[in-house]
């Protein structure tokens, strides 16, 4: 595993997330309490136009921080900007890349991005990560 103090301009840490399933957002509408019906009822999802359900665009964003997960002792996230750029279906297979891009003493600033198996980008944005 990475030592995220260790870490240089320009390396990355990534992993790919198993398809999306239908569970993962009813789980997720559960527990943020977001019950919009395009999120887990394919119906209600085309009547508003999309061809299926979506994941939630937080659902996402929360994933993608969960590539800091590992490293609780380390630090902690101090500040996460993301800008939604596409959306995530049912059995998407995400990336969560998360690359380097400038440190000092105790904070680290990281471009972050989450990719669908088509190599499209569907969230990206910056994470600072300060060191304990």
């Amino acid at each position: 595993m990475t030592v995220l103090k260790e870490i240089n301009i320009g390396e990355s840490v990534e992993t790919t997330l198993e398809p999306v399933s239908r569970m993962d957002l009813i789980k997720y509408s559960g527990s943020s309490g977001d019950f919009n019906p395009i999120h887990t009822i394919d119906e209600e999802a085309k009547k508003a136009g999309l061809p299926g359900i979506i994941a939630h665009g937080m659902w996402t964003m929360g994933n993608l921080a969960k590539l800091f997960t590992p490293y609780h002792e380390d630090g902690f996230i101090r500040d996460y900007n993301i800008r939604f750029s596409g959306m995530v279906f049912l059995n998407d297979v995400l990336t969560l890349k998360a690359e380097l891009v400038d440190k000092t003493d105790r904070l680290l600033i990281f471009d972050v991005k989450a990719t669908n198996q088509n190599h499209k980008d569907v969230v990206s944005g910056n994470l600072k990560f300060e060191l304990n």
